[in-house]
């Protein structure tokens, strides 16, 4: 069956790859890296990336809104009413800039679009492994076209983990959970490591804040569309269109260990909280 995005996806995903063959042509020699804060940098390629994937939707659905992570909202066009379309596109132009800079291959192009404030399709693209990991809200994940499940594993002892408990106490808790799993991971670029759930390169990604709308408008979609259960820290919806700036959470695992998790979340949140 199509689906309803099928247009909006075959844009995206060619989008996203030209996104990524700039990223790529400047991989390792970048002219321009400012300092946004202490820990995130932005590189002239995350400038010209996005450059790109607005100037291409303004073409393609001049109508639509857009929210951009360098250059923040573009309004889309008011109908006779005063209302909008209620499209908007929500575009990470490069995910894990830091390593990008210092030439560490773990990055990506995140390019969502939420209709009626629910993600209706994604696209994460890893130009490093030429990996395209897509999805719709009426169809499947996919890689590179194929269809894609979360893991199958059933102990959470077997559970590789994408792990970032932030926070006061956020490395002691994280110490505490990772006897129980086989290991954890921080990759530093949430919207790749999330996609990972969705054919079990990752067991399940857990980030209980400082997620921004567009580390997860695209990657949530794929992963949830992958079989897995995406809530946020506190068992809610993982999309929240009213929320900005770094204030999501998510929490991405198979369902049968999805609440296993959740509740080790909240006990080492309630002991670290009777502790002070």
């Amino acid at each position: 069956m199509t689906s309803r995005w099928a247009d909006e996806l075959a844009f995206a995903s060619d989008l996203a790859r030209r996104a990524g063959a700039i990223l790529t042509d400047s991989y390792e020699r970048l002219e321009r890296i400012d300092y946004k804060s202490k820990r995130d940098v932005v590189t002239d390629a995350d400038y010209a990336s996005e450059r790109l994937v607005i100037d291409a939707i303004r073409v393609r659905y001049p109508d639509d809104a857009i929210l951009a992570e360098e250059s923040g909202e573009h309004a889309g066009v008011l109908r006779d009413d005063g209302s909008h379309n209620g499209r908007q596109w929500v575009i990470d132009p490069l995910d894990g800039t830091v390593n990008y800079a210092n030439g560490i291959p773990y990055y990506c192009v995140s390019i969502g679009l939420v209709v009626d404030d629910r993600p209706a399709v994604g696209v994460v693209y890893d130009p490093a492994r030429d990996d395209l990991y897509s999805a719709t809200a009426d169809g499947p994940a996919c890689l590179d076209g194929e269809p894609i499940r979360a893991s199958g594993k059933e102990a959470l002892s077997d559970y590789v983990v994408s792990l970032a408990v932030i926070g006061r106490g956020g490395l002691a808790r994280e110490r505490r959970i990772a006897p129980l799993i086989r290991i954890h991971r921080r990759m530093g670029s949430a919207a790749l490591a999330l996609v990972y759930v969705a054919n079990g390169r990752f067991d399940a990604f857990v980030q209980n804040g400082g997620l921004s709308p567009w580390d997860v408008a695209a990657a949530g979609l794929v992963v949830e569309r992958s079989g897995a259960l995406v809530t946020d820290v506190n068992g809610g919806p993982w999309w929240n269109p009213k929320l900005r700036g770094p204030r999501t959470s998510v929490i991405a695992a198979p369902p049968s260990q999805h609440g296993a998790i959740l509740e080790l979340l909240r006990s080492l949140r309630t002991t670290v909280q009777t502790r002070r």
